[in-house]
């Protein structure tokens, strides 16, 4: 009889599960990771998209900030998620570097993530305290060249796209400067207001209001072509031909994720990067929205993962 029952049971409840395991994307909260720190560049644009798709797919949609070193609790925790659609991680390019800084972790972003929406991307600005005596690119690498080894550069950790630009800079100016690193951004910017450190890369939507506001001196940029919120300053390719450093964002899944579902959240996504009024809020910050298809993000996000790791090893940088 209870097996009877047991029976009974199982073979009620068995059209109940099949109905949620086949009910249409999304039928719940979804949650996007962000694995650095509340009101990064990252985080302020996660939850501009975020909220947008909450209104469009009628489900709640929470941005989770799970942080801890450079990224890889929060991306661990995702894979380690199930591939349901319902939990996404926000990448930024110190994921992609952390595959080869960081051959301790333990998830392969290729392996373990199916990458489906691409964000946006910026670059950098390259900004002083008002005490350095430089006013340009040439004048920083002159400046450096003259005191090897004895200026500063700071950053929110190694493997950072902030550190990465400083140290691509350095090797193709064939210059020295002592990496400081700082537990978070807003350290940085911090500490560079305040004359702790002379000088940083920070991306340009982060520092533009403290650079307008003169408590720092913005003297390059690292896009190809000089930036339109800020025309006068001359980008680092005007003097360093082809450099170019950025910081993109975009959302992966676990892997095994259905392909329907992440070319689902890519539509969505490409419907919110459409919208005039979203690109005009990001080219008033210096950024740009990135549209991609899933494909092409896949290959982008393969092509960062081979560009770090070049950049790396040519900068010697030691794994951590």
């Amino acid at each position: 009889m209870l097996l009877r029952r047991t029976l009974l049971g199982a073979a009620m409840a068995l059209p109940s599960i099949t109905a949620r395991a086949q009910a249409p994307w999304p039928s719940r909260a979804i949650r996007l990771v962000v694995p650095f720190g509340v009101g990064g560049t990252a985080d302020i644009f996660t939850r501009l998209v975020g909220q947008r798709l909450q209104e469009n797919l009628g489900q709640a949609v929470v941005v989770e900030n799970r942080t801890g070193a450079a990224g890889t609790i929060g991306t661990d925790h995702v894979a380690k998620s199930p591939p349901d659609g319902y939990s996404w991680i926000v990448c930024t390019n110190t994921q992609t570097a952390n595959e080869t800084l960081m051959p301790g972790r333990s998830y392969d972003l290729l392996r373990d993530f199916a990458p489906s929406a691409s964000l946006n991307i910026m670059h950098h600005a390259v900004v002083v305290h008002p005490s350095l005596p430089v006013n340009s690119i040439a004048e920083l690498i002159a400046h450096a060249k003259a005191n090897p080894g004895r200026l500063d550069v700071g950053s929110p950790g190694i493997g950072s796209g902030h550190h990465l630009a400083s140290e691509v800079f350095k090797a193709q100016a064939g210059i020295t400067m002592q990496h400081v690193p700082f537990r978070s951004s807003d350290q940085v910017r911090t500490a560079v207001v305040a004359g702790q450190v002379p000088l940083c890369f920070d991306p340009i939507p982060s520092m533009l209001e403290t650079i307008r506001t003169g408590r720092v001196r913005c003297i390059g940029t690292t896009g190809p072509r000089r930036n339109a919120v800020l025309p006068d300053v001359g980008t680092v390719a005007e003097v360093l031909p082809g450099f170019e450093q950025s910081v993109w964002v975009g959302l992966l899944a676990p892997a095994r994720t259905p392909p329907a579902i992440l070319e689902r959240m890519q539509a969505e996504v490409g419907k919110i990067l459409a919208d005039p009024a979203i690109q005009d809020q990001q080219a008033r910050t210096g950024a740009q929205v990135m549209p991609m298809g899933v494909a092409e993000f896949t290959a982008f996000v393969r092509r960062d993962v081979e560009q770090h790791r070049e950049w790396i090893r040519a900068a010697r940088i030691e794994p951590v």
